[in-house]
């Protein structure tokens, strides 16, 4: 017999199977929430945040709330986010904090502690993570999300095109970008289906990195409004051993508030991505 889920890489490829290969953003940017007929503060962030979550549950496998834009409204923000994350949590919809954080010995495991530990207001199924003071710093954030059940998605070549200044330095013969996915890599070894431990690769551009070792998710973010299309997403992750979660945030949201406009955006990704891979 099967023993019980308990682990991310699990949970996330249980998800993919059922919903299909798609990560929706929640990046309540001030100009959506107007679009919304919201104000820009914190209560017209919780409705935005919420409403989201409550219509793209049973569409979606995970969501991904970027943190910046509940931080920018203090407390008030973050409570939005803390309530945005128990209603996902209900209706059975993995998320996935975009925070970036990265930082060395007890401060990354108070990190660890906010956003990985059981009990805490602001824990997610997954969180990203800077690994460019080395990956060995991350230890504490993936130590806790293992042994939580919980997954970490390490930056690894970004689509911002100041991001090759770091990630394409050259070390020992291969860019730092690859050494961040082969150290991935290593921590995901023998896990099955998937390792806990995903990277971010934007979808925007060639990567030319080797994932085939991978084991893991890779998180491709760049899908519509930063210009790349599910046919790019397909011919850039071909061969990949896991899964890619392409990323849409604004080309999405952009169909609210009516919920059941959400959910039809949603459905169109998700299909044009399947078939895409195709």
């Amino acid at each position: 017999m099967r023993a019980t889920v308990t682990t991310f890489g699990d949970h996330l490829a249980t998800a993919v199977a059922r919903y299909g290969p798609l990560c929706a953003g929640i990046d309540p940017h001030p100009e959506l929430l107007r679009a919304w007929g919201l104000g820009d503060d914190a209560a017209g962030l919780e409705r935005f945040a919420r409403g989201a979550v409550a219509a793209l549950a049973g569409e979606v496998p995970i969501v991904k709330p970027q943190s910046a834009f509940f931080e920018r409204h203090g407390s008030g923000g973050i409570a939005a986010l803390e309530r945005a994350l128990a209603d996902a949590r209900e209706a059975g919809l993995l998320t996935l904090l975009d925070v970036k954080r990265g930082d060395i010995g007890s401060t990354m495991g108070g990190y660890a502690d906010a956003y990985l530990a059981e009990g805490s207001p602001l824990a997610a199924d997954a969180i990203t993570v800077s690994p460019y003071l080395g990956f060995g710093s991350l230890r504490p954030a993936l130590d806790a999300a293992e042994a939580a059940g919980r997954g970490v998605f390490v930056l690894a070549r970004t689509s911002n095109p100041d991001g090759g200044e770091v990630q394409l330095a050259d070390r020992d013969g291969r860019s730092v970008a690859q050494h961040m996915i082969d150290s991935a890599a290593r921590r995901n070894a023998g896990a099955e289906p998937l390792g806990g431990v995903g990277v971010v690769v934007g979808a925007t551009h060639d990567h030319g990195l080797d994932l085939g070792e991978l084991n893991g998710a890779v998180l491709a973010p760049g899908l519509g409004a930063q210009g790349a299309t599910p046919a790019d997403v397909a011919a850039r992750f071909a061969g990949l051993r896991g899964l890619v979660l392409p990323a849409v945030s604004r080309a999405l949201l952009g169909a609210g508030p009516d919920p059941e406009k959400l959910r039809a955006e949603a459905r169109k990704w998700r299909h044009e991505l399947t078939d895409a891979r195709n």
